[in-house]
């Protein structure tokens, strides 16, 4: 915790010269993914922790190659106990089928045909991340902006831990969700359409974005991207139905570092708030498709920050869709909050002493959210107050004020007399 604290607090003062400078020097840049690069490698040697996700992907993949389907079969259930390897007879929720739609399923499979392993998915999974700072420097070269904004992702201490660490999916969805976004920088809208409906088909956080797209893509583009998800889900269908596994399971139950979602729970049905944190992305980004007709990268951040406050579940892998726009000073607020969202990794000390899951101390989410809103007062007051200061900048580098300002002509100024006590005294003239 010591040393992602330090790393966080590098991590913001290095982002702020980021913003500040208009570019840097090509080998500065080098340097910088070499350096990302290095961290990378080196929590790739360390394994995942024992019940971690990338269990399940394991595990989900196998059953694929095996001919089962993942969304029917419980981990936990005697009759595929022999099913089981060594790496997935500790999986996470083993009573509980899966939860993943069929574009992750798609990809356990791929992954796991080359190798059932976790470092297989591992490596692969820093490859996604390679693969996103290629694209992202020519999102960047396209938009015009500095490639130096690069930087700003890949030294991101949750791509370290949550990508080559732990290793979460969540990452193939972002790489998908940026190649969407380049193609549409470029114009190439058949394929932003085709890999935002991929993204989704991975985990359906990136649903929110539907408004973003709006007049961008041809409705043939975006028939074509609903037919390919649809098709997707057919290895899947169990007598015609969609499956879902335990995706109504995860809403009904799971809780973790949702603030809005805590506040409302009693009051409100776990559901109904499902679709409120659905809808509240919905209408972040309606909103910035119509204050921004000339889209910028940052604008796909927001709407799934907003969903994701009203969220019952916020891991910090979560916040790995998020990374790819954070490419100006407009979402540095997002940016500490990949920051603070570290303080939730004392869940999985507090576990690791033997306590249940579902013990976050009391503290954690007051001052994660609390240094957010703080910080977000501090934006806010900073912008308020920015008009004045640019009125009175400009306002200095005038010079001296022109007598004819005033109301004075040259020989006025050294009249004693037009300052006298008498003419201050009179009322003044039109």
């Amino acid at each position: 915790m010591v040393s992602l604290a330090l790393g966080g607090v590098a991590y913001l003062l290095a982002v702020r010269e980021f913003f500040r400078a208009p570019t840097f020097p090509r080998r500065v840049i080098v340097f910088g993914l070499l350096l990302a690069a290095a961290w990378q490698l080196a929590f790739l040697r360390q394994p995942p922790g024992a019940d971690d996700d990338i269990h399940r992907y394991v595990w989900d993949g196998r059953l694929e190659r095996l001919g089962y389907n993942p969304y029917l079969v419980v981990p936990s259930d005697p009759r595929v106990k022999a099913l089981h390897t060594p790496e997935t007879r500790g999986l996470n929720n083993p009573d509980l089928a899966s939860p993943y739609p069929p574009g992750a399923q798609l990809f356990f499979l791929a992954v796991t045909a080359f190798h059932e392993s976790v470092t297989a998915f591992k490596v692969t999974f820093v490859l996604c991340n390679l693969a996103i700072a290629l694209v992202l420097l020519d999102l960047f070269r396209t938009t015009e902006r500095g490639a130096h904004l690069v930087l700003v992702i890949a030294w991101n201490p949750l791509l370290a831990v949550e990508v080559a660490g732990s290793g979460h999916i969540d990452i193939v969805g972002a790489l998908l969700l940026v190649i969407s976004v380049a193609a549409l920088a470029r114009g190439w809208r058949s394929l932003a359409t085709l890999a935002f409906g991929l993204a989704v088909a991975v985990k359906f956080l990136p649903i929110v974005l539907l408004p973003l797209y709006w007049k961008r893509v041809r409705i043939r583009d975006a028939a074509l991207a609903a037919a390919v998800v649809a098709l997707l889900y057919v290895p899947f269908l169990h007598h015609a139905r969609i499956p879902t596994g335990s995706l109504g399971a995860y809403v009904q139950g799971f809780r973790f570092n949702g603030p809005v979602f805590a506040a409302l729970d009693h009051v409100v049905p776990p559901a109904l708030l499902a679709g409120i944190a659905v809808l509240v992305g919905f209408v972040t980004a309606a909103f910035l498709r119509r204050a921004s007709p000339k889209w910028s990268p940052s604008d796909f951040a927001w709407p799934m920050a907003a969903s994701l406050l009203c969220a019952p579940v916020v891991f910090p892998w979560y916040l790995l869709w998020l990374l790819p726009f954070l490419s100006s000073a407009s979402t540095l607020l997002i940016t500490v909050w990949t920051v603070t969202v570290i303080l939730t990794y004392v869940e999985w000390h507090v576990r690791a002493l033997g306590h249940g899951w579902g013990t976050l101390p009391g503290w954690v989410m007051p001052l994660e959210y609390g240094c957010l809103a703080l910080v977000a007062a501090i934006v806010a007051l900073q912008r308020r107050l920015a008009p004045r200061n640019l009125a009175l900048a400009e306002w200095k580098s005038q010079g001296p004020i022109p007598d004819s300002t005033l109301g004075l002509d040259s020989a006025d100024r050294f009249r004693p007399s037009h300052f006298s006590k008498r003419n201050l005294s009179e009322p003044p003239s039109n």
